[in-house]
């Protein structure tokens, strides 16, 4: 495809899209209890600059001779090499940074392969040369907002290195475990697994009245597992709510779950799952599966449940 017909399509598909925009270490076994609720997150909309950086990008990067990448940055020239050939195989905003009001910089990744032109297959014994201009490449794009919310960049994209990893966030569960038959919360979570994931049953048996969560259809995987099980307030996860004990209505319990799910093709995956179990007649239900795993004090995250 090239410059000129996807500068077509982003002028009339993007146009609508960008003018919218320390685990707990306590030894001793305690009953859960819901988390009290943290301050909102502020959520700042950047799908529209991610997204535009993201098509200029690899317009830039897929741009042939002669081509112009005008329709992202105004009055440029073609800034493709005679030798360009490389085919953007998938492209992702990594890093949107505001840097005033309506100016952006933008990171973008980009996994990159080369064409293999005549030209391209008369140089491949060189050191090297498979390599090069492939893999995953980052460019970092600025970009300004004008009045009517039209997006354009203001310079063509400058290469860099890969952002840096930040400091991993500690969970806010015990140690965790494998997870024993004898807790009945354990029980509904293998039911609900094997009806969520793998179409095992009635997903709205494991849920409370009004629950609107569905499985997932079609079915991905043929089986589902519990492997570990980790939970909030305790070390030992389940010990509080024993086989046969009463537990109060309305009680409470967050976990945190590995889940091995397998296809029809005997293929593996490990999942990890956020969920909140709600005790009601007796009996553990699945309140919530969460949109993210519990963070520790302090560490300034939100706690919204997502059904």
């Amino acid at each position: 495809m090239t410059v000129l017909r996807r500068s077509a399509w982003v002028l009339l598909v993007a146009g609508p899209v960008l003018g919218g925009w320390a685990l707990l270490a306590g030894p001793q076994v305690v009953r859960a209890e819901a988390v009290p609720d943290r301050p909102a997150a502020v959520a700042v909309d950047s799908s529209g600059p991610g997204g535009f950086a993201e098509l200029f990008v690899t317009a830039y990067l897929e741009a042939a001779e002669g081509e112009t990448l005008a329709a992202f940055l105004p009055g440029a020239k073609s800034a493709a090499p005679a030798d360009a050939g490389q085919v953007v195989e998938r492209v992702a905003a990594v890093r949107v940074r505001a840097l005033s009001d309506g100016y952006w910089a933008v990171t973008v990744a980009a996994r990159v392969r080369p064409v293999k032109t005549p030209e391209a297959k008369a140089t491949a014994t060189e050191p090297g040369a498979a390599e090069r201009g492939s893999g995953l490449r980052y460019f970092r794009v600025p970009l300004w907002s004008g009045p009517a919310g039209e997006l354009v960049a203001v310079s063509l994209p400058a290469e860099v290195g890969a952002p840096p990893a930040g400091p991993t966030p500690v969970l806010a569960y015990g140690q965790g475990g494998v997870p024993s038959k004898a807790d009945p919360g354990v029980r509904t979570l293998e039911g609900f697994f094997s009806s969520y994931l793998a179409g095992g049953g009635e997903v709205d048996r494991y849920m409370p009245p009004g629950s609107t969560l569905s499985p997932i259809v079609p079915t991905p995987y043929a089986t589902a597992r519990l492997e570990w099980v980790a939970e909030y307030g305790t070390n030992a996860p389940g010990a509080a709510f024993p086989e046969g004990a009463q537990i109060p209505d309305g009680t409470r319990r967050r976990l945190l779950v590995d889940v091995t799910a397998a296809d029809l093709a005997g293929v593996k995956r490990s999942l990890t799952y956020a969920v909140a179990l709600k005790a009601r007649d007796g009996r553990w239900e699945v309140e919530a599966v969460e949109a993210a795993p519990l963070l520790a004090a302090g560490s300034g995250a939100t706690d919204k449940r997502s059904k």
